[in-house]
């Protein structure tokens, strides 16, 4: 797995947005972005700039996956029949991780990656730490035994940010079946994602 570098507190005030809806992110207080020259006044974004911006806020709400997998995982999206960008946000809605943090299994996308890949979750009763596995309709997700104990995993469900969505059906709290792939209008994002620019992007 590769590690991030980069502070997820850095990547909320670098695109000005609270994207993952959390009362603690930065931005709440900080509007501008990091650094001594964060609050330097904003010229006018290009349509490049635009595409950009938003590829670096898709990528970054499922955690910052690296930029080979982000666009390896568009290439495969623009392969199926149907529209890529609804195509896209399915693929990233089908990893692992990002199942278990929809499942409220980890309060934020890295620590799911993190409870992952440390070997917590099974799949279909079988152990896996890949963090990007895909996940498919019909697949079991469940905590490990030491898991159900962890404070994390307490802090998570407590959480009234948000929601458990209604393609993850839970079953108790430390099991759940994910139903089907979502469509973008039923993944509950805390801010507007725009996966057409993002295909724009990846064509030009």
């Amino acid at each position: 797995m590769s590690k991030r570098k980069a502070s997820k507190h850095k990547i909320d005030r670098r695109l000005g947005e609270n994207i993952w809806g959390r009362p603690k992110s930065s931005v709440n207080r900080r509007s501008y972005g990091p650094g001594q020259h964060g609050q330097r006044r904003k010229s006018k974004v290009s349509d490049f700039g635009i595409q950009l911006r938003a590829k670096q806020k898709l990528r970054g709400y499922y955690g910052d996956v690296t930029e080979k997998q982000f666009k390896r995982t568009y290439q495969e999206a623009a392969q199926m029949k149907g529209d890529t960008g609804q195509n896209l946000i399915g693929l990233l809605e089908q990893r692992l991780d990002m199942i278990c943090y929809r499942a409220k299994f980890a309060p934020t996308i890295f620590s799911a990656r993190q409870i992952v890949s440390h070997g917590h979750i099974y799949v279909n009763g079988v152990k896996c730490n890949i963090a990007s596995r895909r996940v498919f309709a019909g697949d079991v997700i469940s905590l490990g035994t030491k898991a159900k104990d962890m404070a994390l995993i307490a802090e998570a469900q407590s959480l009234a940010e948000r929601e458990v969505p209604d393609y993850v059906q839970p079953d108790g709290t430390d099991k759940i079946t994910f139903v089907r792939v979502p469509t973008l209008d039923e993944v509950p994002y805390p801010v507007k994602m725009e996966p057409n620019l993002v295909v724009e992007f990846y064509s030009r």
